[in-house]
């Protein structure tokens, strides 16, 4: 359960005060080029989450951000402000579940968060495709702004397809260190082949009807598949042993943070086998990690 999400006496009318939350990402269930030669990702979303709370002062006209180093989130503050003629000087604070530079989403979270709040505070609309335009001036983004899975033009964050939701999976996790700068990844040159970028956009539609039909199998398979084409992007490691515990436990597969440092093994919760599996997987990760990362995704059913 998140420690970050809303209270009733956080829940407010006042236009001085507002709140938002956003969910991160277990890296991606796929990420690659289609054979348009378009930069996508499928999105994992999970119940980790960024908070963001906007307080404006009438003492000052300036907007101060908590911790200074957010200042993505201030900039998107100022641009919405400047958009919406808000002359007002606030307290935006950011408290998140995310760890930076993992490939958790947590700078998209924290983006689509302030948002939220300063969307309840001033009493505005902000559409997911306004926004969109906006964190596009910031950096390349995933689409945590929907309540689901989507397949995202994360370069140029724009909406690909919204591909709905999936039963509860959880995800046993490791880090294998360091930070990785989203933008700096992003402005690499990377070189497709042809066949290459049929093989993702043949694993696409494999995905999309898997969510669909809930296969969590497949999805699990398409996951693996997307792992292995990104070693000679972004290598993992400890990629070919979290694949062969995969394969012994006998879990739905494996899924990588593209443009991250985690990786980590799914299990299905509907597996009459599950408590079992988790133990073992558990144990066995132990001995590449001192740290396992446990994490749920999220169905959008009864989670969001």
């Amino acid at each position: 359960m998140s420690t970050l999400l809303p209270s009733y006496s956080e829940i407010s009318e006042h236009k001085s005060f507002g709140v938002g939350y956003s969910f991160g990402t277990f890296g991606e269930l796929l990420q690659g080029v289609l054979e348009d030669g378009s930069d996508f990702l499928v999105t994992f979303p999970i119940s980790r989450y960024s908070k963001a709370t906007f307080t404006t002062t009438e003492d000052k006209e300036d907007i101060e951000v908590f911790p200074p180093y957010k200042t993505k989130s201030l900039l998107l503050t100022k641009r919405l402000f400047a958009y919406f003629n808000i002359s007002a000087g606030g307290v935006l604070r950011i408290e998140s579940e995310l760890p930076e530079g993992k490939g958790l989403a947590s700078s998209s979270a924290d983006l689509v968060a302030t948002a939220r709040a300063i969307e309840q505070c001033m009493n505005i609309k902000i559409s997911n495709p306004l926004l969109e335009q906006f964190m596009a001036e910031i950096e390349p983004s995933d689409g945590v702004m929907y309540s689901g899975i989507v397949s995202f033009y994360h370069r140029k964050v724009q909406l690909h397809r919204f591909l709905g939701g999936i039963p509860t999976v959880t995800i046993l996790g490791i880090d294998e260190g360091g930070e990785i700068d989203t933008v700096k990844y992003n402005q690499l040159p990377k070189v497709y082949p042809l066949e290459v970028k049929k093989e993702y956009t043949r694993l696409y539609y494999q995905v999309e009807d898997a969510i669909e039909k809930n296969d969590l199998n497949m999805i699990g398979r398409v996951a693996t598949q997307s792992a292995i084409l990104n070693q000679c992007i972004n290598p993992k490691r400890n990629l070919e042993y979290i694949i062969e515990l995969s394969r012994v436990h006998n879990c739905l597969g494996v899924v990588v943070a593209h443009s991250g440092t985690c990786m980590g093994l799914l299990l299905s919760q509907k597996d009459p086998f599950y408590q079992e599996k988790y133990d073992q997987v558990y144990n066995a990760l132990s001995k590449c990690s001192k740290e396992i990362i446990v994490s749920h995704s999220l169905s959008f059913e009864s989670d969001v």
